[in-house]
């Protein structure tokens, strides 16, 4: 008997002690095939044990409490909900994926890295170039996206373009900022802005488009439908298989400070063939960066 005890209490010690703990622990804001897509990239490029906590299934989670117990050696946040969840965290490491949040956590935390949801400016510049317009409009929140539109002028002016501005801090203000831009552009730029863009201020680009006879370069396929020209949509998979790849670097003794925050590396370029039409342009847009 007294055998059989210590055998049962040396199994019991096994199962709750760190040995079973993850190596990455996955907090993901809900569930969506969206997501799922980027997790399977990120498997891909980081074959390493992983537990996946998703954050809309539980009405409260201590993810400090988590984390601390499962003791894992890095933190993977899919979604901008898991990422605000995880600000507190500062010792291990945490890499974004899915949110747009990214850029500006970047700055106040020194152990977080990960890919954003903002393709280059180089990349939207070049296909304003290739359909010839040379003023941009853009309406956007600097809390949000200042730190893109930074670049985005560094490159505009290279190429001889104008971005032409509005600044909204909330999205009641959206729709005023777009009529100022009657008469003084050519085209209109929708960035990732979650102030500026929104399901209610939406549609205005596109009624705005409309009246003004000018395209649309957005960075959502589900744009098309409501009246983009063009729109430079992310491959999840290949964000999640970055973000995969930092982790690994990182699982293999790379130091937090050493990993920056990265674009998207590959984009499909699709395009509404009706509304080139509608604006007489015969170029070819679309391709897989």
């Amino acid at each position: 008997m007294r055998k059989i005890f210590f055998l049962i209490l040396a199994l019991l010690l096994l199962l709750a002690g760190p040995a079973t703990a993850s190596e990455v622990l996955g907090v993901q804001s809900v569930r969506s095939p969206l997501y799922d897509e980027a997790i399977r990239g990120f498997k891909s490029a980081c074959a390493v044990d992983t537990r996946t906590l998703v954050l809309s299934d539980y009405a409260d989670a201590d993810l400090a409490r988590v984390i601390r117990e499962e003791r894992p050696r890095l933190v993977l946040a899919v979604g901008d909900r898991a990422l605000a969840a995880l600000r507190k965290i500062r010792k291990t490491p945490v890499i974004a994926l899915m949110a747009l949040n990214v850029p500006s956590q970047e700055i106040s935390s020194a152990n977080l890295s990960g890919v954003n949801l903002f393709v280059s400016p180089e990349r939207y510049l070049s296909l304003f170039q290739k359909i010839k317009v040379k003023r941009i409009g853009i309406v956007h929140d600097p809390a949000r996206s200042g730190w893109y539109l930074k670049l985005a002028r560094a490159e505009a002016e290279r190429l001889g373009m104008e971005l032409v501005v509005r600044e909204v801090q909330n999205p009641r203000q959206t729709m005023g900022q777009l009529d100022s831009l009657k008469g003084k552009v050519d085209s209109l730029w929708v960035l990732p802005d979650t102030t500026a863009v929104t399901n209610e201020t939406l549609e205005a680009y596109f009624l705005f488009s409309q009246r003004e006879a000018i395209p649309v370069i957005s960075f959502s396929a589900s744009h098309l439908k409501l009246g983009a020209m063009v729109a430079l949509e992310i491959d999840r998979v290949e964000l999640g298989r970055q973000a995969g790849e930092m982790a690994q670097k990182l699982l293999q003794g790379a130091e937090p400070g050493d990993r920056a925050v990265a674009s998207p590396r590959k984009v499909f370029i699709m395009s509404n063939d009706a509304i080139m039409r509608r604006f007489n342009y015969s170029v070819n847009l679309t391709s897989r960066e």
